[in-house]
Formats: C-alpha cells, sequence, structure tokens
C-alpha cells in the first residue's frame, strides 16, 4: 500500500506542495483541446505499407488510401492531406500508435498536429465499431480517426525535441542495447567455463572483466593455462591494473588440476571460448565510445546558449547535482521523460516510469499493485537512481529504512525513496535552483 511520506507535519505539507497537488490528493485535470481541425487522419503504421483513413469534423469519410513506406510515397501523403486541408497543416489532427519514425517527422515538420495512442487503448477503442473482435488495417485506422475526433484528451500530443535531446536519446538506447549485448556475451563464456574450467572462475565469477578475457585469449583451456609463465600472467594483470590479484593467485588457478572432461568436449569449448574473448571486447570498446558520446552530448547541453536551448541548460545542471546520478542515469531521464520534464509534470514522470501504483478499487475493496504498463528503460533508471541515492544521501536511506521496518519489501522501499526525489526534482526545475542536500536535513528534525 502507498503510505504517506514520513517526518514532521510541515515536511508532509511541503512535500505535498512540491508535487502539486491538492491535500485530499487529487490530481490537476488535463487543460481543455480548444483546437479545431478540418481534418482527422488515422494512420495504422505497418513495416511496408501503411492504412489511412481520413474523416472531417462531422466524421464523414474523405478518403481511404494505402501508402508504401518509402520516402517518396511518405512526402506525397503529407502533400496530399496538406492540399486536402486547404494548405493549413494546423487543421490537421492526425493519429498513430507509433509516437515516432519517417511518418511522425515528416507530419510534424510540415506542421501538422500528431497524436499517440496506446495500442491497448486501441483495442478498446476498437470494440466500439466491431463486438465481434474483426480486425484489420484500414478498421484500424478509421478507430484511430474516429477516437481522435471524439476522444481527444486520451491521446498524447508529440512534438520534435531539440537535436541535441534525439542525439542523446539515441545514444542512451545505444549504451543499454551495448550494455545488454555484454552481459549476455559474457554469461555465454560463463556458462562455457562452469562446464569445463570452473576454477578460473574464482578470479572473475561473473566473467566479465577485461583482464580475465586477455587472459583467456592466450590460454583458453587449464592444459594450454598450466604453461603460462609468471611474466605472461604479471604482464596481463599489470596492462589492466589488477591489484587485488596477484600473479602467484592467478598462478595457483592455472596450475590446479580442472574437472575431467570426455574425449573431444574441451576442444570443441576451446573454439567457442576464443570467438567469445573476442566479441567481448570489441562490444566494451564500443560501450565506452557511447558512454563518452552520451558525456559529451550532456556537456553540450549544459554549454548550449540562452536563447537555443534555455530550459535544457538549466535541467542537466539541476539533474546532475541530484545525489546518485550519474552519466547514463541522467542521459535515460533527459531523453526518455523529455516531454514531462519539459513540462514540469510530476504525475506524467512517476506514471511513465513505473514509481506511480495501481489502484483498483471496486466497493469495499481496494488494491494498489505496481505499475507494469511504463517505459522499462525509465523504470530502471529510476531503480539505479534509487540504489545510489541510499549510497550517498543519509535522508533517502533513513526513509528506506522506514518502509523496510514497516514490512515493504526492498523493491517497493526503493519505488518510494525514488518517489520522493522526484518530487524534489520537479520542485528544484520549477524554482531553478540545484541540489542543496544540508537544507533537505534541516527538515529531519
Amino acid at each position: 500500500m502507498l503510505q504517506a511520506p514520513m517526518g514532521s507535519l510541515r515536511e508532509k505539507r511541503q512535500y505535498r506542495d512540491c508535487v502539486g497537488a491538492c491535500a485530499n490528493g487529487q490530481k490537476s485535470e488535463p487543460p481543455p483541446m480548444t483546437e479545431t481541425y478540418r481534418i482527422y487522419v488515422g494512420i495504422d503504421w505497418g513495416t511496408e505499407q501503411h492504412a489511412v483513413w481520413v474523416t472531417d469534423a462531422t466524421g464523414m469519410n474523405v478518403d481511404t488510401r494505402r501508402v508504401d513506406h518509402t520516402g517518396t510515397a511518405i512526402i506525397a501523403l503529407v502533400d496530399w492531406l496538406v492540399q486536402t486541408a486547404a494548405n493549413d497543416a494546423a487543421t490537421i489532427a492526425v493519429a498513430l500508435e507509433v509516437p515516432r519514425g519517417p511518418i511522425v517527422e515528416a507530419l510534424l515538420e510540415r506542421g501538422c498536429h500528431v497524436f499517440a495512442l496506446n495500442p491497448k487503448q486501441l483495442d478498446r477503442f476498437r470494440d466500439r465499431f466491431s463486438v465481434a473482435g474483426a480486425k484489420d488495417d484500414p478498421r484500424d485506422a478509421a478507430v484511430l480517426s474516429s477516437a481522435l475526433r471524439t476522444d481527444r484528451q486520451a491521446f498524447r500530443r508529440l512534438q520534435l525535441d531539440d537535436p541535441l535531446t534525439m542525439q542523446l536519446r539515441e545514444f542512451s538506447r545505444q549504451d543499454l542495447e551495448l550494455g545488454e549485448d555484454v552481459r549476455r556475451v559474457a554469461n555465454r563464456l560463463r556458462d562455457h567455463l562452469v562446464r569445463t574450467w570452473p576454477e578460473v572462475l574464482q578470479l572473475a565469477p561473473a566473467a566479465d572483466e577485461p583482464w580475465l578475457w586477455a587472459l583467456l585469449t592466450l590460454a583458453p583451456t587449464p592444459s594450454e593455462a598450466s604453461r603460462l609463465s609468471s611474466r605472461q600472467i604479471h604482464q596481463v594483470l599489470r596492462a589492466h591494473r589488477i591489484r587485488r590479484l596477484t600473479t602467484d593467485d592467478v598462478r595457483a588457478v592455472t596450475q590446479a588440476v580442472s574437472v575431467p572432461l570426455a574425449p573431444g568436449v574441451r576442444d570443441g569449448v576451446r573454439v567457442r571460448i576464443l570467438d567469445l574473448v573476442e566479441q567481448l571486447p570489441i562490444l566494451a570498446r564500443q560501450r565506452h565510445a557511447v558512454e563518452r558520446r552520451l558525456r559529451e552530448t550532456l556537456d553540450a547541453m549544459s554549454e548550449a546558449s540562452e536563447s537555443e536551448y534555455s530550459r535544457e541548460q538549466t535541467d542537466v545542471a539541476i539533474l546532475q547535482s541530484l545525489p546518485g546520478i550519474g552519466t547514463r542515469i541522467a542521459a535515460t531521464l533527459l531523453a526518455e521523460a523529455a516531454d514531462p520534464l519539459r513540462t514540469r509534470d510530476y504525475h506524467a514522470l512517476r506514471q511513465l516510469g513505473g514509481v506511480a501504483p495501481v489502484t483498483k478499487r471496486s466497493g469495499k475493496t481496494c488494491i494498489v499493485i505496481m505499475r507494469y504498463a511504463c517505459d522499462h528503460r525509465l523504470q530502471t533508471a529510476f531503480h539505479l537512481w534509487a540504489q545510489g541515492c541510499l549510497q550517498h544521501d543519509e535522508r533517502c536511506r533513513a526513509h528506506y529504512k522506514g518502509l523496510r521496518r514497516a514490512g515493504h519489501n526492498h523493491a517497493r522501499a526503493l519505488r518510494s525513496v525514488c518517489d520522493r526525489m522526484l518530487a524534489v526534482l520537479i520542485a528544484m526545475l520549477r524554482d531553478r535552483t540545484t541540489y542543496d542536500a544540508t537544507r533537505r536535513r534541516s527538515l529531519i528534525a
């Protein structure tokens, strides 16, 4: 169950004020939709073709067509839509399930208003038109067009981010993918070592350390490792600056008797180990290069001129001043939650990252569960951020320990820590002030 913030009454009031919520917990209503549009367009996105359904303001069908996923066809579609709307792109409302891509960017660049809808919500809107559950691409496009005309508040308006934010998003996602690749290949290497040479895992249990890869490149089997000289082992340790192990420690493992295997198994696995230790350094170098690009992009956003990126410059400095925020977490927050951070929307930010729980209430039954429908990249970043806060912030540790004593599990307590830090972040962004740990500690008493 969700608990109120721990602390004095004064602290609780300040907590409610900084998140912009009322004392009864109600959330502010979204602003009214005041725009009027001449045509409503539903596009069912596909890898080869896109189904397009166009209706006017009364809901009457204007045209239906299929568009190939090519540059010429997409540009022709946008030109035709602008001509249909009497050359006024601002009177065109387009609904899609995909929040980004060539079609979205082409429409936004021409000045059209583009709205995104979650596929699960589209499935609910589809039931209005077919109780039997019929489904096809033109029908989905028609459902999108109709739902946008009648229930625009359920859609999310899309906007083009600045070039630095878009670059940061690509670099951040590439860094995440490379991290997953490194872990995946390292786990495969570890599985082979568990089966053929478990003794070497005493040196690096996860098999994810570059010095171990270098050692396995020289000697992928126990018999070859036993022939390594002390000088070769010392050179590997010195090249990777390994001080927790000595040459004698490594040599004791390489000289130990390994597990017996059937004839041919060790020779076959030897080739696979060599292939894996050849891939791992390449992936590690690529990830280090991406991390360097992340730092450079964040620095560029911080140093951008006030006239061009005034808000982004302030946001980067504020975000990096918080405890537990490193390069990767800061890049993920600025890339994946650019819109909530730009609008200072605390509730949208905590929902997008999976911090806000889901309440299911019916009659006398009330259940509060974890939110699973969220941005999982942002959710992972929030989880790591909360763990960093426990190491660097005294108040976060006190709040975490209080929740653990109250019976909450580790993940639930971390989400609560992150929730409180998000409230602090939004308050800092609104006031444009950096983090002051002494100011927060003064509220403990």
